[in-house]
């Protein structure tokens, strides 16, 4: 690539008539040949790519250069703006290897855009005469890559905009300015940088006079403090340094409480003014709010973030896609009008706002919707579209409604959607129409803002009456059941339990915000929010999909898990829904397959998307089984509640060999990652176990005794009396409430494991071995492990021992229910007693032939497994690894051999859906339970006993 071949490049296109049929595919291969290729096919790119879109038949790109380019052509004098969402469709659907830059091109000018950072504003604007100069925005066509140089990089000047701000912020506080002082003085400054940039203050004035404060040592408490009355002042200056300064409103600007500035602040506040205020993406500008909030405060309220691209995975299929099918629809003048008439009466809310990210791209969206739908007006109607809509009413803010229990977050969305109305206004004026007479309307002015103070309030969402809407978005509070008491407060989820009696008090908090959302919804009104990945298993699902599945609700677009976008550790599931029939024939389902947040994707298009969201056949109404409920066989492992109770084998051995006695004690404790990642698998410490005996016993282990008093004892009395000291909190607001016991339970037995778990070590105590698996998991992996050994509670114990209990719990069978029944943490598989092995129901008439079959293919897997591990030192994490690999693997052919034996033991009929059958067969053996009938249930059935079906083998201590 040279400059010269470059111009050539630009004097050709000079030459062409600009026809997007006839002259594009030419046009794409002298591009590439500009950036020093031999053409676009020789660099591997494709032209007219299929892309097959979801409810749409398959589209056709015009050019394709994975994983580089994705790259739309239109007529010369085409506005590129109307083909936007052409191009996002198609990156959207190409997968995997997604191209991570989008090119739109109308031969006169490029639109760039990276939607892995800035999905709705290009990256860069470059016309074909700028390109010599400017070729450095497409550094990613050189042959060898390079990264781009772009002018528009939004993302990138609103953090360090933000940041600085932030850094203001934090600077007053820590001297001992009131907080609220501060937020409220931090966001007037944060619209007058804007504004001043963007025109609406006259000539700089809002960081000349910090220079003046900076250089001549002038007062912030005075002359910033006289500009922000000023802006709250309806009746303009008449002479002076603030002529010219406009009314701004009676919302922010409201209250005006001058603050006096350190010198620091001001030459920080003057430096954070000469950022470019009107390239700040209201979108992300949250990042503020998240550098100036207490990191603590923010974990216990759930606070996240959400970039665009997943915002958009809410606000397209809930408003965008039915709005766009409807105008698509419309043809007459008569309906075109209609629709713009309607569009300016939806509400939209977003009951936990934040700071408004998700209202203001659905104002940004519904704004986009309103200019198509004039702009097909205008084309098919000509003149007589400016007497048939006239002066138009533009949708408005006003139409957005917001909740936040922060009062923070509540003053930043109102000034997100300000900013962003003038912004989005700027956008429209200049994408959609030419200023130059082409619109059959005039754009409102942009000042005075919008007073938002009724529309965004401060309240907490599960207690307060909301606002009528026809769309209902956002991104809940990610907090789980198990933190909900310790980030909240006992009396809080009281509370909120008594408030909400029909949700379990299992599901996760989320939840709440589906149940209200689909209460609050009326027939066609739709929903879209962002949960837990939990919320399509278990104790969540019922709650909250199930409940809105089965009152009228119809799910119309889903992501079962993907990667979280923000700064909370989760995984997360989204889901938009329609109160009533959606009239769709197919609904996209997809799912991120890995932990990574480049991990592929897998997409498909279903009829129906259960509670579940999944694709295989839907077993969450599968019943709970008596029979596997008192089987006496799945356990959790010891909890011990302290690092105190562990000691390393090395100690252990150390205080055995002074005092024989200790081994009464003292146990070898095994954990998952010691099951899956040591060679040989092993325990790798000792656990403290006293079980129940009284302090006085426990105390003549003296030496295991005095280590668990030093170690345990403090942090236990510690705990204890911070749960008093909340408790006593609870009690003075509300005598009557209950209290939480717990800690104080664990200090009257300091002693002691806090989950023991006596019942699992009778059951154990009379068997050679047990079976085990990681409770935690990506594979499915069991094993055998000597009854010498202590479990940890990241292990699932069953209580069998017989080589055919082993065959069907590592068959694929098992494996399938277990991953449709389970819970999840991030994309690994949690397995829960109640869900999956409650409701597993076992071979009812299996033959002792079959049983000696499974049982016989079952020590064949683990041989080969224990050959294959010995030759190559790996361990099972590794081992199991290597099945998702290709080609050939003995283990692979072991595990087929036991998945047949299995099969044939459950008698399924052939070519059946496995998921379908064993859910067949849970309602089958649950309806028998009812009936009083017998059923088998787990572990080796009757005819077998007496059978030798227990090998030797087993995890051992070394």
């Amino acid at each position: 690539m040279t400059p010269e071949s470059i111009q050539t490049f630009v004097s050709y296109v000079g030459t062409l008539k600009g026809d997007e049929k006839g002259e594009a595919q030419v046009f794409c291969d002298r591009l590439f040949q500009a950036f020093g290729h031999a053409g676009y096919k020789e660099a591997g790119a494709i032209l007219e790519d299929r892309v097959k879109r979801k409810g749409r038949g398959t589209g056709f790109a015009d050019l394709s250069w994975r994983p580089r380019m994705l790259m739309e052509m239109k007529s010369r004098g085409e506005k590129l703006q109307r083909h936007y969402q052409q191009a996002f469709e198609y990156w959207t659907n190409m997968v995997p290897d997604r191209p991570r830059y989008v090119v739109l091109c109308n031969f006169d000018e490029f639109w760039i855009y990276d939607f892995n950072t800035q999905l709705h504003d290009p990256v860069d604007r470059i016309s074909i005469h700028e390109l010599v100069d400017r070729a450095q925005a497409f550094n990613f066509m050189r042959p060898i890559e390079q990264e781009p140089l772009f002018e528009n990089n939004r993302v990138k000047v609103t953090r360090e905009a933000a940041d600085k701000v932030a850094h203001v912020f934090n600077e007053m506080v820590s001297r001992g300015e009131n907080p609220k002082r501060a937020q409220k003085f931090i966001l007037q400054c944060v619209v007058a940088m804007f504004a001043e940039d963007c025109k609406l203050l006259p000539d700089a004035l809002f960081t000349k006079l910090l220079k003046e404060c900076v250089e001549q040592k002038g007062n912030t408490y005075d002359l910033i403090g006289s500009l922000f009355t000023q802006m709250n002042s309806p009746s303009p200056a008449r002479g002076g340094r603030f002529q010219g300064v406009e009314y701004f409103n009676g919302g922010l600007f409201d209250v005006i409480e001058p603050v006096e500035l350190s010198e620091t602040e001001t030459k920080l506040l003057y430096d954070a003014a000469r950022e470019k205020w009107d390239k700040v993406d209201p979108p992300i500008f949250g990042t503020l709010f998240q550098s100036s909030m207490n990191a603590d405060k923010r974990h216990a309220m759930g606070a996240h973030f959400t970039n665009e691209a997943d915002i958009q995975k809410v606000i397209l299929p809930t408003i965008v896609k039915p709005w766009r099918a409807r105008i698509e629809k419309a043809n007459t003048l008569k309906e075109l009008t209609s629709l713009a008439e309607k569009l300016l009466k939806v509400r939209v809310l977003d009951p936990a706002c934040g700071s408004g990210n998700f209202l203001y791209v659905a104002y940004r969206e519904l704004m986009n919707l309103e200019m198509e739908i004039l702009a097909k007006i205008h084309e098919k109607f000509g003149e007589r579209a400016k007497k048939a809509v006239g002066t138009a009413s533009l949708v408005s803010t006003t139409q957005f409604f917001g909740i936040d229990i922060d009062e923070f977050a509540v003053e930043l969305a109102k000034v997100t959607l300000m900013l962003g109305k003038r912004i989005a206004l700027a956008e429209v004026e200049g994408s959609w129409f030419d200023r130059s007479g082409e619109l059959p309307f005039e754009f409102e002015r942009p000042l005075p803002l919008d007073n938002l103070d009724e529309s965004i309030v401060c309240d907490d969402a599960l207690f307060v009456d909301w606002p009528k809407a026809d769309y209902i978005v956002g991104n809940p509070p990610f907090q789980s059941k198990n933190k909900m008491q310790e980030e909240f407060g006992l009396a809080y989820v009281n509370r909120v339990r008594e408030a909400f009696p029909d949700i379990s008090g299992l599901a996760d908090f989320c939840v709440y915000w589906f149940r209200k959302s689909h209460d609050c919804l009326e027939k066609g009104q739709r929903a879209g929010l962002v949960g837990t990945n939990t919320v399509r298993q278990t104790y969540s699902r019922e709650s909250g999909l199930d409940y809105i599945l089965e009152n009228d609700g119809t799910i119309t677009d889903a992501v079962a898990t993907q990667v979280w976008s923000g700064d909370a550790v989760v995984h997360v599931s989204i889901v938009n829904w329609i109160r009533g029939k959606s009239g769709l024939k197919e609904s996209p389902l997809r799912t991120q397959m890995g932990d990574d947040r480049d991990s592929p994707w897998k997409i498909e298009n279903v009829k129906v998307i259960p509670s579940s969201l999944s694709s295989d056949f839907d077993v969450s109404k599968s019943k709970k089984l008596t029979t596997n409920a008192r089987s006496k066989v799945c356990y959790q492992g010891q909890t011990p509640g302290h690092e105190g109770f562990l000691l390393s084998n090395e100690e252990a051995e150390t205080l055995i060999s002074k005092d024989a006695t200790l081994r009464d004690v003292l146990f070898p404790y095994l954990t998952g990652d010691d099951l899956l990642s040591t060679f040989p698998s092993h325990p790798q410490r000792h656990v403290i176990d006293f079980q129940q005996q009284p302090v006085n016993s426990a105390a003549k282990y003296s030496a295991a005794f005095e280590l668990v008093k030093s170690k345990v004892l403090g942090d236990r009395e510690k705990a204890a009396a911070k749960e008093s000291e909340r408790n006593s909190e609870v009690l003075e607001s509300d005598p009557t409430a209950r209290i939480n016991k717990h800690h104080a339970n664990f200090l009257n037995k300091w002693w002691q494991l806090s989950y023991a778990r006596k019942a699992l070590l009778s059951q154990i105590g009379g068997l050679s071995r047990y079976i085990v698996c990681s409770r935690v998991t990506k594979r499915p992996i069991f094993d055998f492990i000597c009854s010498d050994i202590r479990p940890s509670d990241a292990l699932q114990v069953f209580a069998v021992e017989d080589d055919y209990s082993f065959g069907i719990f590592q068959s694929t069978l098992h494996w399938r229910w277990f991953l449709s029944r389970c819970s999840t943490l991030k994309s690994d598989f949690r397995y829960t007693s109640n869900t999956v092995f409650d409701s597993f129901a076992w071979p009812q008439q299996p033959s002792l032939a079959s049983i000696r079959a499974v049982a016989k293919a079952a020590v064949a897997l683990r041989e080969c497994r224990s050959s294959i591990m010995t030759d190559n030192k790996w361990d099972l994490r590794e081992l199991y690894r290597t099945l998702e690999l290709p080609g050939d693997n003995p283990l692979k052919k072991c595990q087929e051999r036991l998945d047949a034996e299995v099969e044939k033991a459950f008698s399924f009929p052939a070519n059946s859906d496995p998921l379908e059958q064993l859910f067949l067969l849970n309602l089958k053996v649950a309806k028998k339970e009812e009936a009083g009938e017998q059923v088998v249930g787990p572990g080796l059935p009757a005819i077998a006993v007496g059978e030798n079906l227990v090998s030797g083998d087993s995890v051992r201590p070394r």
